[in-house]
């Protein structure tokens, strides 16, 4: 059964890279399915709920409500999600308090598809879902 992702980010060329990554024919493979996408914190609580992803990637800085605050949310319905969160240089505090508050890991922009999937892999079988 292919692993379930839901991508989070407000800029919808970011999605597509990252989609691209999972499931694209350069990078990605078939155990990867992008469920659902979110451009903003409120969706993507909401995608979450619908869709139980196992693995969520997380923009921090977008409109509505911030990554950070998703992933409070998302952690209090299901306190073993697996979200990444994806963040700019320059945004240490941030990745910081997302890490704090249960996000399993961080990725930089601009993504090494390589280092997207080790993390994601690495995160998922951690969890026994790998």
């Amino acid at each position: 059964m292919a692993i379930k992702v839901l991508i989070v980010d407000d800029a919808m060329f970011m999605r597509n890279m990252i989609a691209e990554i999972f499931t694209g024919k350069k990078y990605g493979n078939e155990d990867f399915e992008v469920v659902a996408e979110a451009e903003n914190g409120l969706e993507a609580v909401e995608r979450f709920k619908e869709h139980k992803p196992d693995i969520v990637t997380m923009d921090i800085v977008m409109p509505e409500m911030t990554g950070i605050e998703a992933l409070k949310e998302i952690m209090a319905l299901d306190p073993s999600a697996n979200v990444v969160m994806c963040s700019a240089l320059g945004q240490d505090s941030l990745v910081m308090e997302a890490l704090d508050s249960g996000a399993k890991d961080f990725i930089v922009k601009p993504f090494q598809p390589g280092k997207v999937l080790d993390v994601v892999t690495r995160i998922l079988d951690s969890a026994g879902k790998g």
